[in-house]
């Protein structure tokens, strides 16, 4: 089995930065994708960014220029960098792995974090 757990999200300013982890647990071998996803009160969930095992990434537009994907394969963890925050980017953040494989583990599967909050406020 997979589990994934978010770390990193809170309170912080608009302006501010915060840095959101996310780490699998399980006998994993590969992960092929690592993404992170947001939901904000009354919206679909969407890609924030994501980042494929060469470490290509994918960022949404409103994300380009203020956030930075990165991972680690070795402690199997996905870091998303975000800086310069706006109040619109509150919302609760979900790291998701696709790809996986390992020990009792689905390759088809998507597996996804509890999720971390993040507020942007003054």
């Amino acid at each position: 089995q997979v589990q994934l757990v978010e770390s990193g999200g809170g309170l912080v300013q608009p302006g501010g930065s915060l840095r959101l982890s996310c780490a699998a647990s399980g006998s994993i071998f590969i992960i092929n994708a690592m993404g992170w996803y947001r939901q904000a009160p009354g919206k679909e969930r969407e890609l924030v960014a994501s980042i494929a095992r060469d470490g290509s990434a994918n960022y949404a537009d409103y994300a380009k220029d203020r956030f930075t994907i990165s991972r680690d394969d070795a402690k199997k963890t996905v870091v998303l960098q975000m800086n310069s925050l706006k109040p619109e980017d509150t919302a609760v953040y979900y790291c998701k792995y696709t790809g996986v494989y390992g020990i009792g583990v689905n390759p088809r599967g998507d597996y996804w974090g509890q999720g971390t909050q993040v507020t942007v406020s003054s």
